[in-house]
């Protein structure tokens, strides 16, 4: 996946436990870092469909460790969309500490009316933005 989009990290150490390896929750906060830049870079807005009343929802996410982080770690994340459906779409992450392995997984949005919260198709011109 080092082709797609990626994202630098330093871990923090409210990232951490007590021993200053990252805690599980952490690697969602770098999955959720590195997709709120990439919207910032292909949309131009962390909430890039909010103006047409849609929302995103997490509906699914799921994070497999490979090897510890440590506070004070920089860690690259990368990230690729993946279009699941006319209303989803699945971002796949890997996290790397130079050549190491970290952890992977992914997060899959809905895209939502936010008045209704009811199931919405993704515009076109939003799709064509994530998978350019």
């Amino acid at each position: 996946m080092e082709d797609g989009f990626y994202f630098d990290e330093t871990v923090k150490i409210y990232d951490t436990d007590l021993q200053g390896i990252v805690h599980y929750a952490g690697y969602y906060r770098f999955f959720t870092d590195t997709l709120e830049q990439f919207s910032l870079k292909k949309t131009g807005s962390v909430m890039p469909l909010e103006n047409e009343g849609i929302w995103f929802v997490v509906v699914e996410s799921n994070a497999k460790y490979h090897n510890p982080a440590h506070v004070g770690d920089k860690l690259r994340v990368y990230m690729k969309p993946e279009v699941i459906s006319s209303k989803a779409v699945k971002y796949n992450f890997e996290i790397k500490r130079g050549s190491d392995d970290i952890c992977e997984g992914y997060i899959t949005m809905v895209a939502i009316d936010k008045n209704k919260w009811k199931a919405v198709p993704l515009p076109k011109e939003f799709l064509d933005k994530v998978s350019a």
